[in-house]
């Protein structure tokens, strides 16, 4: 699936150039990800959101039906939200929402926090491929 692109130069113009469903979608994902773990460095990059702590932690990217919810290492964050599927590398896992998809503030913030320690604990997840 191809990503929405954009003319976007930093975060900010990433969600003010998306449109509908996604653009809330985005802004909120994003809201409580910077709530959750204000220290993360937030960053536009490969087209998409992307939050660092000792190497990439999450991405959020829009696509045109879909905003995906990626963590590098998702795979072991499956226990908190199961509906991370497995894929790509780095123990990558990712969520695929919709416009009717539930997600729940605590389970954001709970991924984030379990995300944001596990890079912590055993720095850039990039580093090991």
């Amino acid at each position: 699936m191809k990503m929405i692109l954009t003319a976007a130069r930093d975060p900010d113009d990433y969600v003010a150039c998306l449109q509908g469903w996604q653009q809330a979608a985005v802004a909120a994902l994003r809201a409580e990800v910077r709530r959750a773990e204000p220290a993360l460095d937030e960053r536009l990059k490969w087209g998409h959101l992307v939050f660092f702590v000792q190497g990439p932690l999450l991405l959020i990217r829009a696509e045109p039906t879909r905003v995906l919810f990626g963590f590098w290492r998702g795979q072991r964050l499956r226990e908190i939200e199961p509906r991370l599927r497995p894929g790509g590398k780095y123990e990558m896992a990712t969520l695929e929402l919709k416009p009717d998809t539930p997600l729940r503030r605590e389970t954001v913030a709970e991924l984030v926090l379990a995300a944001a320690a596990l890079n912590r604990s055993h720095g850039d997840p990039t580093a090991l491929a």
